[in-house]
C-alpha cells in the first residue's frame, strides 16, 4: 500500500474493525510512522465522521461509524413479494449510497433469495430486515419466527439432526419445493458475500470469503426462527457472474454443476473422520453434480474406511461424478492416496 495519506487512510478503514484498539499500532508499523502521526489521521477521519471512538488513552477504541440504518418489521401476507419489497426498502439505500453495481447486483440476489425463502418456507408470522452501511461495508440481515430453515431442512431430508443439515446445505441444490425453487439461493448467496451466517435451532452457520473459512457453533440462544447475516465490501469487485461461473460446467449448457463442499462440516463435536457411514453421510446427493470439490481444510486426519468409501467405493459406483480434492494436510493426503485404485483420481494443482 502506498505511503501517502489517501493510503494511511485506507489502511485504518481496511483494518479497524478487526484492530478497534491498536490500530494505531498496526498502522505506524506499515508506514513506518510514529503513533502521534497516526493519531492525527484518526482524529481527521473521526471529524470527517468516517470512524467514532470511546475511551481515553490507552484505553481508547476505534469503530467505522454507521452513514446509513434502517429497519423494518414486515407482516407476512399472500401476495407479499420479494422483489417489491427490494425496490420500495432497499433500493432506494445503495442509491443514496451511489454503491457499485456489481456490489448492488450481489445485495439485491442475496436479499431477495432470502426473503424469497421465509415467504416461502419458513411458516413466519411476520420477518425483520435490517440495513446499515458504514464507509467500508454493507450489512443486511433478515430474521422470521417461522420453524426453522435447518428443522424444516431436517424435516423434508429424514436427516439426522440440525447438523446434517447444514451439511447438505452447503452441497447445494437442497430444496423442500423441487417444483418451484432449484435449491440454489443459499449456496451462491454464501459464496457471493464477503460473510454470511445462518443462526437457527440454537447452530450459528457461516463463512467468511477471506480464507474461504467455514463454522458451525452452538450457540446459547433463544432465538426462534432463522436469523441470517449478509456483508459485503462496498468496494467489493466479486459479481454474479463470476460466481456463477465458478460452479458451472461449458458442457452442460452452464448449469449448476459443480459444488464445493467444506468437508470438517461433517465432524461432529472433537471427533475424528473414520467410518463408512461418516464418509455416506458426506457423499449423499452427489450425484446430483458432475463435479464435486472436497475441501480438506480444518481436518487434521481421516481414517482408512472414510478416504476407501470416498476415493475407491464410491468413484467405482458413480464414474460420471470426479470428485476433487484441495488443501489437505500431508496425512489426509497420504490416506487418500492409499485409497486411491490405479491412480483415477488426480488432485487439483
Amino acid at each position: 500500500m502506498e505511503f501517502t495519506s489517501e493510503g494511511i487512510r485506507n489502511l485504518i478503514i481496511e483494518n479497524i474493525e478487526d484492530h478497534p484498539s491498536d490500530i494505531s499500532a498496526l498502522v505506524g508499523e506499515k508506514f513506518s510512522i510514529s503513533r502521534q502521526a497516526v493519531h492525527l489521521h484518526l482524529k481527521n477521519l473521526e471529524e470527517e465522521g468516517v470512524i467514532s471512538s470511546e475511551g481515553s488513552t490507552r484505553g481508547k477504541k476505534y469503530f467505522l461509524r454507521v452513514m446509513l440504518e434502517r429497519h423494518w418489521t414486515i407482516p407476512l401476507s399472500s401476495g407479499l413479494q420479494e422483489d417489491r419489497i427490494w425496490r420500495e426498502h432497499i433500493e432506494p439505500l445503495m442509491k443514496e449510497l451511489n454503491t457499485k453495481s456489481n456490489v448492488t447486483d450481489i445485495c439485491h440476489y442475496g436479499f431477495t433469495e432470502m426473503v424469497n425463502n421465509v415467504l416461502d418456507h419458513s411458516e413466519a408470522q411476520t420477518f425483520s430486515a435490517h440495513f446499515k452501511a458504514t464507509v467500508k461495508n454493507i450489512k443486511m440481515s433478515i430474521s422470521d419466527d417461522g420453524v426453522g430453515i435447518f428443522e424444516k431442512i431436517k424435516q423434508a431430508y429424514k436427516l439426522e439432526d440440525h447438523r446434517h443439515a447444514i451439511l447438505e446445505l452447503a452441497k447445494g441444490k437442497v430444496t423442500i419445493d423441487p417444483e418451484r425453487h432449484t435449491g440454489e439461493g443459499i449456496f451462491f448467496t454464501t459464496r457471493m458475500f464477503d460473510y454470511f451466517a445462518i443462526m437457527s435451532d440454537r447452530l450459528f452457520y457461516s463463512r467468511k470469503s477471506k480464507g474461504d473459512d467455514w463454522l458451525i457453533e452452538d450457540k446459547d440462544s433463544d432465538h426462534h426462527g432463522t436469523y441470517v447475516v449478509m456483508e459485503i465490501d462496498r468496494n467489493s469487485p466479486r459479481t454474479e457472474k463470476e460466481i456463477f461461473d465458478k460452479f458451472a460446467s461449458e458442457t452442460h449448457n452452464y448449469g449448476f454443476t459443480k459444488t464445493h463442499v467444506p468437508v470438517k462440516l461433517a465432524i461432529y463435536g472433537h471427533e475424528n473422520l473414520i467410518s463408512r457411514s461418516q464418509a455416506k453421510r458426506l457423499l449423499a446427493r452427489f450425484d446430483k453434480f458432475k463435479e464435486v470439490l472436497l475441501d480438506f481444510e480444518g481436518v487434521e486426519k481421516i481414517g482408512q474406511a472414510f478416504a476407501d468409501e470416498i476415493f475407491r467405493v464410491y468413484k467405482n459406483e458413480h464414474p460420471n461424478v470426479e470428485i476433487i480434492w484441495i488443501r489437505a494436510n500431508e496425512e489426509v493426503e497420504k490416506m487418500i492416496q492409499r485409497a486411491l485404485d490405479g491412480g483415477l483420481l488426480v488432485p487439483e494443482t
